[in-house]
């Protein structure tokens, strides 16, 4: 027996507010991150996926304005709390940067947040050299390495750092570091035991 296919129902006011609300529980997401996912959910109920109309366009604009007011969004918390997520995760500044524009948020916004990120390590290369600290740990290069390694994967850990975003200077201090000691003294007043922490041995 086939089975027929049920048509979604129509998109409404309400029902858009309540699939806003659910999504927000569940992800963090930039302004205009939201107004996108949002014309997603009414496109996908819209006959033929066919463009939103400027009324179903003024749900979207209504309810994105109420959401900043009940500080559903912020932008400024937003882009402070990834660029943080992302230092830690091993991602220079520059790359934090990119990743902020592609989900819309301003540019004052993202260098308010670099500026935050750069107090909270002293200044913006103390920042990065963390960040490159922590992506050769995480990847096993450098002083982290397994092995001693060959001129080919030494090569391969220099273009893996440049596709990260990290640059020259940053990358070769991180590779020729003759031991960890000598590595995580690239950073002044490194949170040592931190860097340690964020990705064990096994």
């Amino acid at each position: 027996m086939t089975r027929q296919f049920k048509p979604p129902k129509p998109m409404t006011p309400d029902r858009l507010e309540r699939a806003a609300y659910h999504y927000l529980e569940r992800y963090a997401t930039s302004t205009s991150g939201f107004h996108r996912v949002m014309e997603r959910k009414i496109r996908r109920t819209n006959e033929n996926f066919s463009p939103l109309t400027s009324e179903q366009q003024g749900w979207i604009d209504a309810l994105t304005e109420k959401c900043l007011r009940l500080q559903l969004l912020d932008d400024r918390l937003y882009a402070d709390q990834k660029a943080r997520t992302l230092s830690l995760q091993g991602k220079p500044m520059r790359t934090i940067k990119q990743w902020l524009s592609a989900r819309g948020v301003d540019p004052d916004t993202i260098d308010q947040a670099l500026q935050a990120l750069a107090d909270d390590h002293g200044d913006s290369q103390t920042a990065d050299m963390k960040a490159a600290l922590r992506f050769a740990r995480r990847r096993r290069f450098g002083p982290w390495r397994r092995d001693d390694g060959d001129k080919k994967k030494r090569d391969k850990e220099i273009a893996a750092f440049m596709r990260a975003g990290f640059g020259w200077q940053q990358t070769m201090a991180v590779l020729e570091a003759e031991s960890v000691e000598t590595a995580l003294a690239l950073a002044e007043e490194v949170d040592r035991p931190h860097i340690v922490a964020d990705w064990p041995d096994n």
